[in-house]
């Protein structure tokens, strides 16, 4: 039996339709593959939430076969029946007024068809005319993983699009470098156990209180009575909570890291052992630390030599478990891989690595990541592969029953290369997917001025009242998490299930079945026949796994991830079953994945930003998250009138009260922050939690990127969203 493209639309609705416990296979023209078996009517089933990378597991309460309600898994290994206020409102968005239902051609109703048939005809045409390099693809970190690897393959083999990142450049983008430099992949060694069994925790531009709030709780299950460390140079919550903060100077740590080295090398606070037979590098690093003496230190950082040394004592006494934990203020800097391994580095020379309590371990942002970081066909192949190797590139083509010559050679170009190809005009077309680029991407008036002058901007996601698309040519409606099967990897490398416990609303379709109309439509689902399900394509993706050090070939399948409560890679077909193995962390035999098998320690000389601060333009912004209750640019926690509460509603700015009073700022006063790229406006907040000469605003408000720099790292290309210089006034 044969179909007419006519004929996809509702024969996808058909399987978005009841939800399903189960996907039971069967025959089909166009590789459907799935029949739906629905729920019980009123029963309870389990999914991991799909806001964070902690990746907690939920209940789902279901009345009449649909999700009513959520409640935190007391079984699952990541949250331990805890939930945060995120967690619990899940469901709220799917529910939301201006949920999109229907496609969009500038800006009127309008069927899949119509829809379909434009994108595919005018997307054709522009690459016709200018060429492939013309058109670009953002994506996210925030879709199933299926997703992810199938949107990379068609847009990189099937449709030969060249330029392709994900939101994930934002918050994880040096992470993944870092590890995948010093170790040889990128493989975060933790499991969060390592929070309970830690005598030393360090938090580094890390403020899980706020951010990772169930994390924390982890932190505060620890009966080791542990000596809590945080460096970060607002006197956040997680700070107000540690034993000991380190308020530095903004964009001071790498020195810090630096000086810490020298301390403990000096002092002898090392294990020669370990280094000796797992680390590369260490002569010449410890030699470059040297130049980095306690009063160099000192005068960069603002902490007083006692503090610094007394730091060092902490992480260099060989007889406790230390372990090290960062995130954005990391990740978002001008320098910020070069810091991540400072913190590698420091792990490695003490040997604070691969045992229970250690480790150098990256907290990662979005739920999901981890899963664009493995197989999402960016700047890299799956599975940390290299476009430029010729083997790597015929092993792909081998797994994906294609021609070795139709897997590109090159990497894409990174986010912020790809927006100043949209800047310039050499990108006429972008397809953006689950991301809101307009409010996220720093000098956003100038990238929505850019969004507004393209040929075509398509528009993928749950709401078309995002400022990106409100923007849209065409605008796809997509369903959200809980409406749709697949997995997600969280930050200790937990691949968890996600199901669909709702029906999306009206014509919305899962993101999967999206990318397989593209597919149809575009003349090339002859090249993915195989990805005819979500499973289907987590068994490509553990092909893809085989023989790497994220292999998952020994999962059985959905059902497995399921019963276990989700499973940490690697987990290979020899690997003993994984209920044996709730937690798995990496390098606890001292060997890592470089061909000698040994860690590498890297380094550079710190540099300034290249925005001090001067008589103009006095201050130093910070930007961070603002409450538990938030996420990203608030297209979800913000259809919440619980969260609603949980934050304050009008945007505000801290201020120090010296600077505060030499300003005439009162508290609660309006102020206006200026930069050298926008203006602002907050409820001002005196408070001590920031230093003279800093400011800080949560990251939610869309203001806050008219203000932030275009200032990025040399080796992930990630944005330093941290730091940038303004003015405030009163108004």
């Amino acid at each position: 039996m044969k179909f007419s493209l006519d004929d996809l639309v509702p024969i996808f609705r058909q399987f978005e339709g009841p939800l399903t416990s189960e996907l039971v296979r069967k025959p089909g023209d166009f590789g459907l593959g799935q029949v739906p078996v629905r729920f019980k009517p009123d029963a309870t089933t389990t999914t991991v939430c799909g806001f964070c990378s902690t990746g907690c597991g939920l209940k789902v309460h279901l009345r009449d076969g649909s999700a009513v309600n959520l409640s935190p898994d007391t079984e699952y290994p990541v949250n331990l029946g805890m939930a945060c206020p995120k967690g619990w409102e899940a469901l709220t968005p799917l529910d939301a007024p201006d949920r999109g239902t229907v496609p969009l051609l500038s800006g009127q109703p309008a069927s899949w068809h119509d829809a379909m048939s434009s994108f595919a005809s005018r997307l054709r045409e522009i690459q016709r005319v200018h060429g492939p390099e013309s058109v670009a693809v953002l994506s996210t970190g925030q879709i199933v993983t299926e997703e992810m690897c199938f949107l990379g393959a068609l847009a990189r083999i099937g449709l030969g699009i060249p330029n392709i990142d994900s939101n994930t450049r934002q918050c994880m983008a040096t992470s993944h470098v870092a590890y995948k430099q010093s170790f040889g992949f990128d493989a975060p060694p933790f499991t969060y156990a390592d929070f309970e069994q830690s005598d030393v925790l360090v938090f580094i531009g890390a403020n899980p209180c706020i951010a990772h709030p169930i994390l924390w709780q982890r932190v505060l299950r620890n009966r080791r009575s542990p000596e809590i460390l945080v460096v970060d140079p607002r006197r956040t919550e997680t700070a107000m909570a540690a034993s000991r903060h380190y308020s530095i100077a903004p964009k001071s740590d790498l020195t810090l890291l630096y000086g810490l080295a020298n301390i403990l090398i000096s002092s002898g606070w090392i294990d020669r052992e370990f280094i000796a037979q797992s680390v590369s590098g260490f002569p010449e690093f410890a030699e470059f630390v040297r130049a980095f003496t306690t009063d160099r230190v000192c005068a960069a950082t603002g902490l007083d030599a006692e503090a610094l040394w007394q730091f060092a004592q902490l992480v260099g006494d060989r007889s406790k478990r230390v372990s090290w934990w960062w995130t954005m203020g990391v990740n978002q800097s001008h320098e910020s891989t070069r810091t991540a391994q400072a913190i590698i580095a420091l792990a490695l020379i003490t040997g604070q690595i691969g045992k229970p309590g250690t480790g150098a371990n990256s907290i990662t942002g979005q739920c999901n990541a981890m899963g664009s970081r493995l197989f999402a066909h960016a700047t890299g192949l799956p599975c940390n592969r290299d476009y430029g190797s010729p083997a790597d590139r015929a092993e792909i083509a081998s797994i994906y029953g294609v021609p070795a010559e139709s897997i590109p050679q090159s990497g894409s170009p990174a986010y912020d290369q790809i927006i100043d190809g949209v800047k310039t005009g050499r990108i006429k077309a972008l397809w953006v997917i689950a991301t809101n680029s307009a409010h996220s991407w720093g000098t956003s008036e100038d990238l929505q001025r850019a969004l507004a002058g393209l040929e075509l901007l398509v528009v993928q996601d749950m709401y078309p009242t995002t400022e990106t698309a409100r923007l849209a040519h065409i605008y796809f409606p997509a369903a959200g998490w809980g409406e749709k099967d697949g997995t997600f990897i969280n930050s200790e490398r937990r691949i968890g299930l996600v199901k669909k416990v709702r029906r999306a609303p009206g014509e919305a379709l899962s993101d999967f079945n999206i990318l397989r109309l593209v597919s149809e439509y575009c003349g090339v689902a002859d090249q993915f026949r195989e990805w005819s399900s979500p499973e289907a394509v987590f068994r490509i993706m553990q092909r893809l796994s085989k023989g790497r050090p994220c292999d998952i070939t020994g999962i059985a399948g959905y059902a497995q991830l399921d019963t276990d409560g989700g499973i940490q890679w690697p987990y290979a077909k020899d690997d003993k079953p994984a209920s044996h193995h709730r937690e798995r962390r990496l390098f606890g035999d001292g060997h890592f994945f470089h061909p000698d098998g040994k860690a590498r320690i890297l380094f550079s000389s710190p540099r300034e930003p290249s925005e001090p601060t001067d008589a103009g333009f006095p201050f130093v912004l910070l930007t961070g998250r603002g409450s538990s209750a938030q996420w990203h640019t608030g297209s979800r926690t913000g259809k919440s009138a619980i969260l609603a509460k949980m934050h304050p509603s009008r945007p505000y700015v801290e201020i120090h009260p010296e600077d505060a009073h030499v300003l005439g700022i009162l508290h609660g006063g309006a102020v206006e922050i200026v930069s050298r790229r926008g203006m602002a406006t907050a409820c001002a907040c005196v408070t001590t939690i920031v230093q003279p000469g800093s400011v800080f605003m949560p990251m939610h408000d869309a203001q806050v990127n008219t203000l932030t720099a275009p200032e990025y790292d040399p080796h992930s290309r990630q944005p330093s969203y941290k730091y940038c210089a303004v003015q405030v006034r009163p108004v």
